[in-house]
């Protein structure tokens, strides 16, 4: 019954916008956000005070609580009242470590504010950047907690005035991101300051935070907390001064209620008319429009099937209402609707706009989806797609021992896709062979364990990780001219490399592809739709496979340079102008001095300084570049370039060489040529693995 009654205050609360906060948490891998959150669920009552930190309640996942770190982003919404008044807080806690930075950036599409924490010592670091960064994409509003000052005192031995330069240096280095970042419009009203009430200092860990407005109403120094831990007495400052409090003060009088976050939200996240009534609805927040949501998360529940999570922009949802989902094109008929609370999920009769919500019964659905009242979908545009931050560079093939097993493989693929669209499946033609692609190891190991999950009595063969490669051009490669199958037909093209970024000219523009290649038409043949659908698809095909070795080709201009086509359209057609095109372009790749490029990481490793030398040694002598070493007190931080190919198993080597005290994260910065000495080796490994023929052929 308690429980019932704290549902309903919930829901109570929730009707009334004012009083709702969507926020997440978001920081650099291991900075303490998992401690923060059960500080903040203590406070809600819902853990035991004691226990938190510990218990690490929306790390629900076993591989989670093993890792010691956030891979799925969870949920909750907490009842908090503060100065008289009962807020909810519905609370996101994202994933740290870079490979899950899909899901960071999905999860900001539903949230309003964000607590960014940056550890004293470390500071801003490359992920505390990259979450900022994406933060500002999508008009999340940004507040700072600088979190483990306690080793600022304990390890670190600073003064006062050491202390306070370390955050002053701290918060001058967060509003450059906020500079660098932001649009116009936000950028000095986003900027934060100790003194203005959006900075939180502290220690989650020893469970104690401070801000200039409880500073002044406790008349605490930071003197007296350097005092209280020399005396070993931090149960005074903890009473006196505790963390939850004034993050859920900060949260509440600096972070945005859905209402005032929509006005300015809506217009970056959706492109649709904002004066329709739709768009109206969705600025004003408005209970009583059209329902419209955003789904941002699918995942598995074994008694519900494919339950989704998502942001109510307008309208309200009710159990048993039909909704239409946009992107599938399918009308469905909600199952249920839930708020989260943790691993958990309570059964709500609806829920209205501004609020994060639980739906099931909504099949077929993928997150990303856009979800509205039946009766407006010929008027509702979708949701702006979310930008990719990284891109799935790492390759696993995946089998059954068993043969008649295959249909279930692909079930549980299918089901992983729709968990997480950072993954992506596809088939080796030449080998049959099903092949994962994530964005690192870690989030391999975890997709691997996943499908093992989907079908726990399934035996899956996975192969050791591979990298993917790109295929690209040097240089302006010579006219070639191919001719279809029948004879009857000639496609002449040119292949250039891509000079970035591609602008538009007066030539015209057949296709842009996701890999970055152009298809271009300098001919005046008048070409039927059905001769230009065909020209496109087969240059999709060229550009898909490539010659040296059957990876994509990426950062080419294909211009048509000639065309002889037959009169009659039964003898053009698929069948002829798609082999024509694609033998075409790659004759014609193949004289452009053709490159293999490779995936490179951006690393960052800190660890106490003397490890500094020998870790600059184990990044070199996996073809890596330190581009710059910074120390800070006992430690230091080594920033540098790696190949993708060269980071498998560096985890063991960092480990080991430093007695298990370094820490690092790399993350996906882009295409770099293979250097010509290796790239033989390369390709003919590549072609090797394919089941190719040796020498290179179109």
């Amino acid at each position: 019954m308690l429980k019932l009654a704290k549902i309903r205050r919930i829901l109570n609360v929730m009707r009334d916008k004012s009083k709702v906060r969507n926020i997440g948490v978001l920081a650099h891998i291991n900075h303490g956000k998992t401690t923060l959150t059960d500080l903040l669920l203590a406070e809600a009552g819902l853990i035991p005070y004691n226990l938190a930190g510990e218990i690490r309640v929306l790390d629900y996942l076993e591989e989670e609580q093993r890792r010691g770190i956030t891979i799925k982003t969870a949920n909750i919404s907490l009842l908090h009242r503060i100065r008289g008044e009962e807020y909810v807080i519905n609370l996101v806690d994202t994933p740290g470590h870079v490979d899950f930075t899909g899901r960071v950036m999905r999860a900001l599409r539903v949230i309003d504010g964000a607590i960014i924490l940056v550890d004293a010592v470390e500071g801003i670091m490359a992920q505390t950047e990259v979450v900022v960064r994406q933060a500002l994409m999508e008009r999340v509003k940004p507040i700072l907690f600088i979190n483990k000052v306690d080793r600022l005192i304990s390890e670190l031995k600073l003064s006062v005035e050491e202390i306070r330069d370390r955050i002053s240096n701290i918060i001058r280095g967060f509003n450059n991101l906020i500079d660098a970042y932001s649009e116009q419009r936000f950028r000095d009203c986003w900027k934060v300051s100790f003194s203005g009430g959006d900075v939180v200092i502290g220690s989650a860990l020893h469970k104690w935070g401070l801000t200039a407005k409880i500073a002044e109403e406790k008349g605490i120094k930071f003197s007296d907390i350097i005092r209280a831990y020399n005396s070993g007495d931090l149960g005074s400052i903890q009473g006196e001064i505790p963390l939850s409090r004034a993050i859920l003060e900060v949260i509440v009088e600096k972070l945005p209620d859905p209402v005032r976050a929509q006005e300015y939200r809506i217009p970056k996240i959706w492109g649709g008319d904002l004066d329709s009534e739709v768009g109206r609805a969705m600025i004003k927040c408005d209970p009583s429009g059209p329902v419209a949501a955003c789904i941002t998360s699918v995942k598995i529940d074994p008694r519900e099937g494919l339950v989704a999570t998502g942001r109510i922009f307008s309208g309200e949802i009710r159990v048993g209402d039909e909704l239409y989902l946009l992107n599938a094109g399918a009308a469905c008929t909600v199952g249920g609707v839930s708020v989260y609370m943790g691993s958990f999920r309570e059964n709500v009769p609806s829920l209205d706009s501004g609020n994060i919500v639980a739906l099931s019964g909504l099949k077929p659905i993928k997150a990303g989806e856009t979800i509205v009242d039946v009766r407006y979908k010929d008027v509702m545009v979708p949701f702006e797609k979310i930008a990719k931050i990284s891109e799935p560079v790492i390759v696993v093939s995946v089998e059954t021992k068993d043969p008649k097993d295959l249909p279930r493989l692909i079930k549980a693929l299918n089901l992983l896709s729709i968990e997480d669209p950072s993954f992506t499946v596809s088939i080796n033609e030449e080998t049959g062979e099903y092949l994962l692609s994530g964005i690192g190891e870690l989030h391999i190991d975890v997709a691997l364990k996943t499908l093992r999950e989907y079908e726990p009595d399934l035996e899956i063969i996975a192969s050791k990780p591979m990298i993917a490669y790109r295929e690209s051009a040097n240089r302006i490669g010579a006219p070639v001219t191919a001719q279809s199958p029948n004879g009857l037909n000639q496609i002449t093209v040119r292949v250039e490399p891509l000079k970035e970024p591609y602008s538009k000219s007066g030539d015209e523009t057949l296709v842009y592809s996701e890999e970055d290649n152009v298809l271009l038409s300098l001919v005046n043949c008048m070409f039927s739709r059905e001769d230009i659908d065909a020209i496109i698809e087969g240059f999709k095909w060229a550009c898909k496979s490539g010659p040296l070795c059957g990876e994509p080709i990426r950062g080419i201009k294909v211009k048509i340079i000639g065309a002889q086509l037959s009169e009659n359209p039964n003898e053009r057609g698929y069948v002829q102008l798609m082999p024509a095109v694609k033998r075409a372009i790659h004759e014609s790749f193949l004289s452009a001095d053709p490159v293999l490029l490779e995936p490179v990481y951006g690393v960052q490793v800190t660890a106490p300084s003397e490890y500094m030398g020998i870790i600059s040694n184990i990044l070199v002598k996996r073809r890596g570049k330190i581009t710059s070493i910074q120390p800070r007190g006992l430690i230091a931080i080594i920033d540098g370039l790696i190949p993708v190919a060269e980071s498998m198993d560096l985890a063991n080597d960092l480990r080991s060489a430093s007695s298990g005290r370094a820490f690092w994260q790399c993350r996906f910065l882009g295409w770099e040529k293979v250097p010509i000495d290796i790239m033989p080796r390369i390709i003919a490994m590549v072609r090797a693995r394919k089941g190719l023929l040796a020498e290179l052929s179109n």
